[in-house]
């Protein structure tokens, strides 16, 4: 073999090898990342992976980890004013005499669904103010109360998504601004979406 043909298999080997050491290195923090998103707690506790601050946390022991860590305190599950729409919208049902229960702050993914993977998303992590359902357990009616900050960025183009959603879903949709009397509105609207799903059910 001449000097040449030394040389050249000489750098072939040393490429080889410094290629190995690369995908070494590489390869277990590959792995750990993997093993995480995999929710594998022992994999993570072995290799000492941590995911960022940023990063969600899909496994339960480490998200029991820094729940322990943190600080928690109650926030107001309404504004003054959806408090008071809330009372109103009570009151309604009760007068009204219907078998409905009046829920706050509802996750439109837990009541609606759809085939379509897009739409479902489009809609899954909104919420709205007041949901009435049946005795049933079923979505009837929702309630919206539209205050100063309705027409503020995109508040209008989002209430606009629910409100399409919920009326292809064949859920009724008020809206109450500050300007209304809160009991008479609701009054006259809850009797009108029971009026109607009579008529649908007689149908």
């Amino acid at each position: 073999m001449s000097d040449q043909q030394t040389f050249l298999v000489f750098v072939m080997m040393l490429a080889a090898f410094l290629t190995g050491l690369r995908v070494a290195k590489w390869s277990p923090r590959r792995s750990r990342k993997a093993a995480y998103w995999r929710g594998q707690p022992s994999s993570i506790i072995q290799t000492g992976f941590r995911p960022g601050p940023s990063e969600p946390l899909l496994d339960a022991t480490e998200q029991l980890r820094v729940v322990m860590t943190a600080d928690f305190r109650r926030r107001r599950l309404m504004s003054p004013d959806e408090a008071r729409v809330f009372k109103a919208a009570e009151a309604a049902v009760k007068s009204l005499d219907l078998k409905w229960r009046v829920m706050a702050q509802v996750s439109l993914g837990e009541v609606l669904t759809s085939p379509d993977k897009r739409a479902f998303a489009a809609i899954n992590s909104k919420r709205v103010d007041i949901l009435l359902i049946s005795a049933a357990g079923e979505p009837v009616a929702a309630i919206e109360f539209q205050g100063s900050g309705h027409y503020l960025g995109t508040a209008a183009a989002r209430d606009a998504v629910k409100k399409e959603a919920l009326r292809r879903a064949g859920v009724a949709y008020i809206e109450v601004t500050p300007g209304h009397d809160f009991t008479d509105h609701l009054g006259r609207e809850l009797a009108r979406v029971a009026k109607d799903s009579r008529l649908n059910l007689a149908a």
